[in-house]
């Protein structure tokens, strides 16, 4: 169903933090021109937890007009609200996203029986697929593999984007969920590991920047050529650390605006990337041949 390299795209802001469609349009053009298999918009890379609603709709429907049926447009409705996760995931399937892209409720620490009433909750309420989102680093809550195996009961909780890297979870969640179920690595630097060893494919933020090479990469993974994968991945593998050398979206975005792609803007209580990793992340972008 999904599969490959599909960025988790960040979202255009000017300096005073208003939404700039225009670069996002383009973004998304240039993203389907590059290979990238699939636009995740307004997701957690996207600033989700601090878009307005109206505006979060708004990034999505700007991605789905852009991509135009060329590529796949999932929308991330994931918020640490049940109430509002729903009424965003309701939104996203009247404007005509493919699937929704959610993440664990953050801060609440909720129990694992919570975690499994809230995604219960959502996929008893749509009809579009599901994919649950586990970031324990962001969000403290562990979705956990007994969890996820009741989750992949449910008929429209279709796979799970995994970001811990742990990619011993591959195996145990597989086991669990059966092939039919998705897994996707939330997690760059494992990446090319977790899909030769069974994984679809990856929610990438490095595929904002490289999208052609994260493309290729995902590609010669899933057709289990290692050699080549591993070439590929070595150009990558800089960009994969310096891309989180402060919170993401923050390198990320700077990277961008350094390639001329987007403006400079981000949203308190995200700031600029400091100085002192400038350098670093410019190498980066050189050695991987984007910049």
């Amino acid at each position: 169903m999904f599969q490959g390299s599909m960025v988790a795209l960040v979202t255009p802001m000017a300096d005073d933090g208003r939404v700039d469609f225009a670069a996002l349009e383009a973004l998304v053009h240039w993203h389907v021109a590059e290979g990238t298999d699939a636009v995740v918009a307004a997701a957690t890379t996207g600033e989700s937890a601090t878009l307005e609603t109206d505006e979060h709709m708004r990034v999505v429907e700007c991605c789905l007009q852009a991509a135009a049926g060329r590529i796949p447009v999932i929308a991330g409705t994931g918020s640490n609200s049940t109430a509002h996760t729903l009424a965003l995931t309701r939104l996203a399937q009247e404007r005509g996203a493919v699937a929704a892209l959610i993440v664990v409720p953050y801060y609440n620490k909720p129990t694992q029986e919570g975690l499994y009433r809230h995604f219960r909750a959502i996929a008893e309420a749509v009809s579009i697929p599901i994919i649950a989102y586990n970031v324990p680093s962001r969000t403290v809550a562990d979705l956990l593999p007994e969890t996820v195996e009741r989750l992949a009961a449910l008929s429209n909780i279709v796979g799970i984007k995994e970001a811990t890297g742990e990619l011993e979870r591959l195996q145990e969640i597989r086991r669990r969920c059966g092939d039919a179920f998705q897994l996707l690595s939330g997690d760059d630097a494992t990446a090319m590991e977790f899909i030769l060893r069974g994984g679809q494919g990856v929610i990438s933020v490095t595929a904002n920047v490289a999208p052609r090479l994260m493309h290729e990469m995902c590609a010669a993974a899933r057709n289990g050529d290692r050699k080549k994968a591993g070439m590929l991945n070595q150009r990558l593998d800089t960009l994969h650390k310096q891309l989180f050398v402060e919170s993401n979206p923050i390198p990320v975005k700077w990277a961008l605006a350094e390639m001329g792609r987007i403006p400079a803007g981000i949203r308190l209580p995200l700031t600029s990337l400091a100085r002192e990793y400038h350098g670093n992340i410019r190498a980066a972008l050189k050695s991987a041949g984007v910049l």
